[in-house]
């Protein structure tokens, strides 16, 4: 544990403080950027005192972590819910039902406060990277353990690596999409189905 982090709390008041906190931060974000933003600027808006805020977050860093993680909670509990309703299916059940998955991660990254400026927190900060780079491969693993008991021919050190591109090529298409107004949600979205289905039952005849 670095001196910046703190340990999330325990009681309810402090919790809901915690999380008031990540909201402005979330909300100042969106109007300032990266740069700008400071643990002065969330402590003021959140009505609190800067030595208030430093009982959670060391410096601005540690809130724009504690963002990034709570972002990629909240993808992760989408993920799973949707592997559960799928994964029982087989390859072809979780295959055609990637549209879904990506609409539903698009809709719950786009209700978090300062989404795209915490996504770009993320690629931009050194001090960052590696929240992306855990969630990302923790998808990758999840997708992975879904899908191997229906690839008998296809080992995990084979099958991980693949679905790992997969994953940052359904991120990176949502992340784009934030920029990018020549190109609609519903057409980005349906061709990166389209083209992970088929590189998912592809791998169903390598497994034969």
């Amino acid at each position: 544990m670095t001196l910046a982090e703190r340990r999330p709390p325990q009681q309810d008041r402090a919790r809901q403080t915690r999380e008031r906190l990540l909201d402005v931060a979330g909300e100042l974000l969106a109007e300032v950027g990266i740069e700008r933003i400071s643990t002065n600027m969330i402590a003021a808006r959140a009505g609190l005192t800067p030595p208030a805020l430093y009982r959670y977050f060391g410096d601005k860093y540690a809130v724009l972590e504690a963002l990034g993680r709570r972002l990629m909670e909240r993808q992760n509990a989408v993920l799973d819910a949707w592997l559960a309703r799928h994964g029982p299916a087989g390859i072809a059940g979780i295959a055609d039902h990637i549209d879904e998955l990506l609409s539903e991660n698009a809709a719950v990254t786009r209700a978090e406060p300062g989404a795209v400026w915490i996504l770009r927190s993320l690629h931009a900060s050194p001090q960052l990277v590696h929240v992306r780079l855990e969630s990302h491969r923790h998808v990758a693993g999840r997708l992975t353990d879904a899908c191997l008991p229906y690839l008998p021919g296809i080992d995990r050190d084979t099958l991980w690596p693949r679905l790992r591109l997969a994953v940052e090529i359904g991120f990176a298409v949502d992340e784009m999409l934030y920029e990018e107004d020549r190109v609609s949600a519903g057409a980005a979205s349906a061709q990166v189905a389209a083209m992970l289905r088929t590189a998912l039952l592809d791998l169903t005849e390598n497994a034969s």
